[in-house]
């Protein structure tokens, strides 16, 4: 399994059979490059969001046990089967320079360039010329639509603030000019040629 951070992981011993056996749990979450796990827990079910990037193995320790005798999936049992494999991607995070909102359905929201990931905080900002805050926004799938108080703002330059952090512990501090281009259209430009 592989994804973007924050991702949650539901984890089941899914054991059959057991009859009168007792039966103990040890899941174990080592990262990539560590012999030691991270995390250990104790129950037969379990659930564990990852955060940090990279790549993760899970296995399961399960002991089952009816007076003397005991059945043990071990390390023995895991050096020769495939534990469970979690990648977390690296942070990433770009924000456009411009956007059209004149509702020709094509860039007509100012938010984070598609491809972001991994990402545990995110906090954007618009401002005027004046310094004025127009907007925020805490979803780097939300953004601005080009209003201000329900109204439509004028065609200019404005100013984007965002401050994220990834899960890899990655700062982002963007602060870039956004060109809001209300007359834009896929087709034309305000040259009168051919957009490219």
């Amino acid at each position: 399994m592989s994804g973007q951070a924050p991702l949650k992981g539901y984890f089941q011993a899914n054991a059959s059979n057991v009859g009168d056996y007792t039966a103990t749990y040890e899941w174990r979450f080592t990262r990539e490059g560590s012999t030691e796990p991270y995390l250990t827990r104790y129950e037969e079910n379990t659930e564990y969001t990852f955060t940090k990037p990279g790549s993760h193995s899970i296995v399961l320790y399960a002991t089952f046990t009816k007076g003397n005798d005991v059945i043990q999936y071990g390390q023995e049992y895991w050096s020769e089967q495939q534990p469970l494999r979690v990648t977390i991607s690296e942070s990433k995070l770009e924000m456009p320079n411009a956007f059209s909102p004149n509702g020709d359905g094509i860039n007509d929201i100012y938010k984070a360039k598609d491809g972001y990931q991994s990402l545990t905080e995110f906090h954007a900002y618009i401002f005027n010329r004046w310094g004025q805050k127009l907007y925020e926004w805490t979803n780097p799938a939300d953004g601005w639509d080009g209003k201000y108080k329900g109204k439509d703002v004028a065609q200019g330059v404005y100013y984007v603030l965002v401050k994220a952090k990834g899960a890899d512990g990655k700062t982002y501090n963007i602060k870039r000019d956004v060109n809001l281009l209300r007359g834009y259209t896929e087709g034309t430009n305000t040259g009168g040629g051919t957009a490219r």
